[in-house]
């Protein structure tokens, strides 16, 4: 009995050993980037703001923010380059002139513009591109090859994928990033007010997200604002311009599992729930 148990101890330390070993071997795969330690989000002096920060995460991929002082959502916009072409996902609230501040980082090669989602702090700039991939189900499923709610889009080299998330908004997409191991959860989920249009939508839209980042590498997970406090549970009042003290943009896997939680804990009847990070904001 003592040698069998011996074995299976054995076993299963060497089984555990491979699964670490190839998940030390899938995370060094990540091209690694680095994150401003603050944004400037719009104040307290608009004169002294600029219109955009753009920060380079890495040399392939560019953050942008939108300054309160010209919108008080305070988009972020994320722009992937490729061997071939670009993608850029969400184009501002405007009024703004997006494409001169994109077209400087995309250095020549093609752009591919597209959203998160359609709502109009995420559409506005759609006007200062010459082409742009609709923010509706039917043009995203058929740019992005989307079949039983996944698609993707190779870039030369790079590849994105690309899953339907509604619940926020019907045509909600959230976009992974494979050399980064970055996911877009665009308003899905970030630090600040979850606003939850379709609850059974949202709940399912949560799961997918969660069982595909099951077996992939996520660095971090970025959304598209920033409404939440440094101090948990309290976040900056609708119309807000200027955060000095505002939470960071990266979110982890663990916030993914603590949506699905609290989502899950309120067994079919959406209610607000504040959570140190982030509110569940059904509508």
């Amino acid at each position: 009995m003592k040698t069998n148990t011996r074995e299976t101890q054995n076993r299963t330390f060497v089984r555990f050993c491979l699964l670490l070993l190839a998940a030390v071997a899938v995370a060094a795969a990540v091209e690694p980037g680095v994150l401003p330690a603050t944004w400037i989000t719009g104040g307290p002096d608009c004169g002294a703001v600029p219109n955009w920060q753009i920060h380079q995460y890495n040399p392939t991929l560019y953050i942008l923010r939108e300054s309160g002082c010209t919108n008080y959502e305070k988009p972020f916009l994320y722009l992937f380059l490729g061997g071939e072409r670009a993608l850029l996902v969400d184009t501002g609230a405007g009024p703004i002139d997006t494409a001169t501040q994109v077209l400087k980082l995309t250095a020549g090669k093609p752009l591919v513009a597209a959203h998160s989602h359609g709502h109009g702090d995420h559409v506005a700039g759609d006007k200062t591109f010459g082409e742009v991939v609709p923010a509706t189900v039917e043009a995203q499923r058929k740019a992005f090859h989307i079949e039983d709610g996944v698609g993707s889009l190779d870039l030369g080299g790079r590849v994105l994928d690309i899953l339907e998330i509604p619940g926020h908004q019907a045509a909600h997409l959230a976009y992974y990033d494979r050399q980064t191991g970055i996911l877009l959860t665009g308003d899905h989920l970030y630090p600040g007010r979850l606003y939850v249009s379709d609850f059974e939508q949202y709940l399912a839209s949560t799961r997918r997200l969660v069982e595909f980042t099951a077996t992939r590498p996520v660095a971090h997970i970025l959304g598209c604002h920033i409404e939440q406090s440094s101090t948990p549970f309290v976040d900056y009042p609708v119309g807000t311009k200027y955060q000095p003290k505002e939470h960071s943009l990266e979110l982890g896997r663990a916030h993914l599992l603590e949506l699905l939680a609290g989502l899950e804990a309120m067994k079919g009847k959406p209610a607000r729930a504040l959570f140190r990070d982030f509110t569940i904001w059904p509508r």
